[in-house]
């Protein structure tokens, strides 16, 4: 392989390139595009300067930016960054036990997977200047990696794929309102993660399924409409959307998945199938706005901090329904009505 900095030949392993000094890149084990994502936070220190790489703020704000297509990996960048892990490994003078305590804590406080925790520090170290060869680094190709391009505009999904992924929802990112193309049968993990420009996206009858963290901090979506179709919303698809106001889930849904409303604080109008089976952590919390809520017969589990911080909720569901006795066990607001008659709030 070639040195990016100089092109002068490197063998497999090398840290750093021995003409030049400039640090090899390397893919992680599980993480294929670690070598892109390098390339691209390089990108970034080169023209926002190094002082970002401190500046948690900053770098948050850049790094989906540079970023856009790679959400999911940027996500774990940002919340570790978020949760100190540069300025750690800044505070220590030695790079080696600065490295071994990064991993240690991502590990075992933070409960990051080895290889996610490898990542952080490819990427971190990478951006630091610091030489330092993964225990988990990829068999290095035959093949050179694509040339690199500082350009991030998204093709088109094509009715092949069915799945609408982070690369095709990038050239949105400054998009008011988004428009998903018929054919699409699921929006991919994170995809619009971040997208705070976006107030109103059409979605295809052709959805099948709402992937994670998928509008997750669409700060200024306020409706959205889930087509009839849809029979899966998984984990934190609508994640701190602030502004969502009115949701109404489709029949068929089994789950409402971990954080999927969480810190929605003006969602008001929630209408739940009775489908529904589950409803997960935190998958309400923060959700200040809810004041009624009708839950079906068919729910029985409800985890105990679904909803965290509901200040303002009243449940209305069946008598001696699994809804009822957990409202009582956790002191919620409750109304209850016959088997056989409609659940719906008294005047």
């Amino acid at each position: 392989m070639q040195c990016e900095n100089c092109h002068a030949e490197m063998s497999p392993g090398m840290t750093a390139c021995p003409e030049c000094g400039a640090l090899a890149l390397q893919n992680v084990e599980g993480f294929e595009n670690t070598k892109q994502i390098e390339r691209q936070l390089k990108l970034m220190i080169d023209r926002e300067g190094k002082e970002i790489i401190a500046d948690t703020s900053r770098f948050v704000a850049l790094i989906r930016d540079y970023v856009p297509e790679y959400v999911k990996e940027v996500r774990l960048l940002m919340n570790m960054h978020k949760a100190g892990i540069i300025r750690g490994m800044l505070e220590e003078p030695n790079r080696e036990i600065s490295i071994s305590k990064a991993r240690s804590f991502m590990c075992d406080d933070l409960f990051i997977a080895e290889h996610a925790a490898e990542f952080v520090l490819v990427c971190f170290t990478y951006i630091l200047g610091w030489e330092y060869e993964s225990p988990m680094r990829a068999k290095e190709e035959e093949e050179e990696d694509d040339d690199f391009e500082d350009n991030f505009t998204a093709p088109p999904v094509s009715a092949e794929d069915r799945v609408f992924q982070n690369i095709d929802a990038a050239r949105y990112r400054i998009a008011r309102t988004v428009r998903i193309p018929d054919g699409v049968t699921k929006i991919g993990d994170f995809c619009f993660d971040g997208f705070g420009f976006m107030r109103a996206v059409a979605l295809p009858d052709s959805l099948l399924a709402i992937g994670e963290y998928a509008f997750s901090e669409c700060k200024n979506l306020k409706n959205i409409e889930i087509p009839p179709k849809v029979k899966i919303i998984k984990a934190g698809a609508f994640n701190q959307c602030g502004k969502l106001q009115i949701i109404k889930i489709p029949d068929g849904v089994l789950e409402i998945e971990d954080n999927t409303f969480a810190f929605c604080e003006n969602l008001s109008v929630v209408d739940i199938p009775p489908t529904v089976s589950s409803i997960g952590l935190q998958a309400f919390a923060g959700c200040s706005s809810l004041k009624r809520l009708s839950l079906p017969e068919s729910v029985k589990y409800i985890d105990e901090n679904a909803f965290l911080y509901c200040e303002n909720l009243n449940v209305h569901c069946y008598e001696n329904s699994y809804v009822h006795k957990f409202c009582v066990a956790h002191n919620i607001r409750v109304e209850t009505a016959a088997k056989g008659q409609g659940i719906k709030f008294r005047t």
